[in-house]
């Protein structure tokens, strides 16, 4: 089957044998899923797909890797996720192993060249068309610990951890920020209740879809609720654990794909702050499902709360789902809205 993407269509015409080689944060294309290589992904959702079509398939923290011919790592949007990569390859991989980088142009590729200068790799042009180019390297052992990524901030009262990749990293996005502002008036009943036998009696059930840095999860966890995260990227899951543990708060954080390890749970509530692109485009699919199958998820008289850029057509979704809707909060840029499940 011919390549989908434009970075897959500038490897295709390479005619290199990239039998068993290693595809590191790919785009889903037909053309690689068709092919005999192996994944390594940190998108639950593209990990899924290669599984099941019988392919080997990793997150990106596996404990080892087998020794691949070659592999190539196509280039993120995010610059120090990138680097990230080259450095979990070079510590991962065996020294010599033949690498490939391939990328947009209007998305940072050339500045490879640069980072792979400054880890000491050399590298040359290998090809470039469809506005897209390919350099070639070799890996060898750099001494830097990939670990090194992780960092840690401050917010409501918080310790967050956060990684390049995830949302909203190093930093309290303004939208959630809203969101946080606008949830004790939704859920008044989050918090200490000295009348009940535990606070998670008083807060009950909360998923967080979309987690992040676990900003949302953590601030529920602090107040009694019984926390479910999900994200279908894998560095936020991770950060998401990382922050509960550092704040020494309980909850359980998962690879999902919105829902697609939920079946047949419900919750109380639902919180997001859903995202809207995929690398530069954008996408709604992800926050449609969100707020499509929400009622399918939600005990009855359970609630969904989100929080989403002003211009985004939610409002059309949650009528469609729910029947109804609250604007809860907003301002030019941002709004919270609230939509109910009937109670019977």
């Amino acid at each position: 089957m011919p390549a989908e993407t434009a970075v897959c269509q500038l490897l295709e015409r390479q005619r290199m044998d990239y039998r068993d080689w290693l595809w590191v944060a790919p785009p889903r294309d037909a053309w690689l899923e068709g092919g005999e290589g192996r994944l390594l992904s940190a998108d639950h959702g593209v990990v899924e797909a290669w599984r099941q079509g019988g392919k080997m398939a990793s997150p990106p923290f596996a404990e080892t890797l087998d020794a691949p011919p070659g592999a190539v790592l196509f280039w993120p949007k995010s610059h120090a996720l990138g680097e990230w990569w080259l450095l979990r390859l070079c510590d991962a991989l065996p020294a010599g192993t033949p690498l490939q980088v391939v990328g947009e142009n209007n998305g940072g590729i050339k500045r490879v060249l640069k980072v792979l200068a400054s880890l000491g790799l050399g590298c040359r042009k290998r090809d470039s068309a469809r506005r897209c180019t390919v350099f070639e390297t070799r890996v060898e052992p750099v001494g830097i610990d990939p670990d090194l990524a992780w960092t840690r901030f401050e917010a409501e009262g918080l310790t967050l951890a956060s990684h390049p990749g995830v949302f909203g990293h190093g930093k309290l996005d303004d939208g959630t920020r809203l969101l946080l502002e606008t949830l004790p008036e939704v859920l008044p009943a989050i918090g200490v209740d000295a009348n009940s036998q535990s606070m998670a009696e008083t807060a009950g059930s909360v998923l967080d879809v979309g987690c992040g840095d676990g900003i949302l999860s953590a601030w529920l966890a602090r107040r009694g609720a019984t926390v479910t995260a999900v994200d279908v990227n894998a560095f936020a899951v991770e950060a998401t654990r990382r922050t509960l543990a550092a704040n020494h708060l309980s909850g359980e954080a998962l690879e999902s794909d919105v829902y697609s390890r939920l079946e047949g749970r419900c919750f109380d509530t639902i919180v997001s702050n859903p995202p809207f692109h995929q690398e530069r485009a954008i996408d709604y699919g992800p926050a449609a499902r969100l707020i499509r199958e929400a009622p399918a998820h939600l005990a009855a008289g359970g609630r969904l709360v989100l929080v989403a850029n002003a211009f985004l057509p939610y409002p059309d979704l949650l009528e469609a789902a729910f029947g109804n809707f609250q604007i809860l909060a907003g301002d030019r840029r941002f709004r919270v809205y609230l939509a109910k499940k009937a109670s019977g």
